[in-house]
């Protein structure tokens, strides 16, 4: 196992926050990053459509010997972890964990606000979190109405982008929240325009982190971790086949930040 890959699986280049978090901790690792961007957004897709893409995919990435599958997608976590683990029991699968928790626990207000997508809200393992630590918290709940689309197109910091995320948190802002939990991979590339609307007091929570530190506690674990660097041979794959609508850079990836995007067909892997 020492000498296979990563995984990671997103509806779009939002899981590429994670896939920079495991990067930063792991360097020496090869990642296999899978985009599907064809079907992109999941969050206003069937559950059963997010989970028959899921499947696929995985099977792909465990054609090419990934030793973990890392879900970096709020709404295929909540849509698909439970049968992805189901159906592929030998395989190592790690999913985004709702941030509630540390929201609700240093809240100073008492107030905090989700902003994710409808798949995200609908699923169990949202609400189980949110009925199990929510307590007295009063929790906002937001969808971020077009943001995956924005950032999708590199609208990361525009006017528009701007109108669009303050029409969305000012509500929240103004009843208080001092935490703003980010429940969908896309959202942290939209942090330096949520930062100047919330302003400094507000905390922003990306569960980015947390995923890359349980992926590197598994694969340490399991004494998986890669012998030698293998960094230099990263892959990027997408559902898309026009790759040019992709961006071609991503910060702290190899190959200095440069992506090359290959087209692929997953429905191949079926």
């Amino acid at each position: 196992m020492n000498g296979s890959s990563i995984g990671i699986m997103d509806s779009g280049i939002g899981g590429l926050i994670v896939h920079n978090h495991i990067k930063a901790l792991l360097p020496g690792e090869r990642l296999i990053y899978v985009a599907d961007t064809a079907y992109c957004p999941y969050g206003t897709r069937p559950v059963e459509d997010i989970r028959s893409r899921c499947k696929a995919i995985t099977r792909f990435l465990l054609a090419r010997q990934c030793k973990i599958i890392v879900i970096a997608c709020n709404t295929a976590t909540a849509a698909a972890i439970e049968t992805l683990r189901d159906t592929f029991r030998e395989t190592l699968i790690v999913g985004m964990e709702p941030a509630v928790k540390p929201a609700v626990l240093h809240t100073q207000s008492g107030v905090v606000g989700v902003l994710a997508t409808r798949g995200t809200f609908q699923g169990s393992l949202y609400n189980r979190t949110l009925a199990t630590f929510a307590g007295k918290v009063q929790v906002l709940e937001q969808v971020g109405e077009g943001w995956v689309e924005a950032v999708e197109k590199g609208a990361y910091d525009t006017s528009e982008t701007e109108e669009m995320v303050r029409k969305t948190i000012q509500p929240m802002i103004d009843a208080g929240v001092d935490h703003l939990v980010l429940g969908c991979t896309h959202y942290p590339f939209l942090v330096p325009v949520i930062r100047r609307i919330a302003g400094p007091g507000v905390v922003i929570v990306d569960p980015a982190p947390a995923v890359a530190r349980r992926v590197a506690w598994l694969l340490t674990e399991k004494g998986w971790l890669a012998e030698s660097s293998m960094s230099d041979q990263d892959l990027y794959y997408t559902s898309c086949k026009d790759t040019s609508v992709l961006p071609s850079a991503v910060p702290n990836a190899a190959k200095g930040g440069t992506i090359n995007w290959s087209p692929y067909t997953f429905e191949n892997m079926e």
